[in-house]
């Protein structure tokens, strides 16, 4: 028995489906979603096939250290922010075996948000080893923090399912 509902599961068995079709190695690095995305893909037997590795980066320290974000992108950006995101999924790939990446940066609340960055905003980005960048960002508004945590882990699977079928 999962502990994710089945959208969650068919969401991250497709991902895994195309990646071992494609030959492609995935790897995740995640704040907010605290290792969600990751659990989510081990979850499902056989991931070890294309599942390299998932970074839990939720500290500012933490992004340096094992993705390499600069010190600067946090200051003049934020930990929450499009900038952070996409350098997060390139740290991913930079300190893996991964083709694809996919990152997650966000303000789950109740505390934490501000009038230029609310509760429940999040970015997600997608990096892959051949230069593609892609990014999203996502609000959700007036939501408690499992709630906003799960919208991310939903938004994160469906954008890398739209993101393997157009892009490779």
């Amino acid at each position: 028995m999962s502990v994710f509902a089945k959208d969650i599961l068919d969401l991250a068995g497709s991902i895994l489906h195309t990646c071992r079709e494609q030959g492609l190695m995935l790897a995740t690095a995640e704040s907010c979603t605290g290792g969600l995305i990751a659990t989510c893909f081990t979850e499902i037997a056989g991931s070890s096939t294309v599942f390299d590795r998932g970074f839990v980066t939720y500290s500012n320290e933490a992004k340096q250290e094992m993705l390499g974000v600069k010190a600067a992108t946090l200051s003049q950006f934020g930990a929450v922010s499009r900038e952070t995101a996409m350098e997060m999924a390139l740290g991913a790939l930079a300190h893996s075996k991964a083709h694809i990446s996919i990152s997650v940066t966000g303000i789950a609340g109740p505390g934490g948000g501000s009038v230029e960055k609310p509760v429940g905003l999040v970015h997600i980005a997608i990096a892959t080893l051949n230069g593609v960048l892609d990014h999203v960002e996502y609000r959700f508004v007036d939501l408690d923090r499992a709630t906003v945590r799960m919208m991310a882990l939903r938004s994160s699977l469906g954008m890398g399912n739209q993101f393997l079928s157009r892009s490779l």
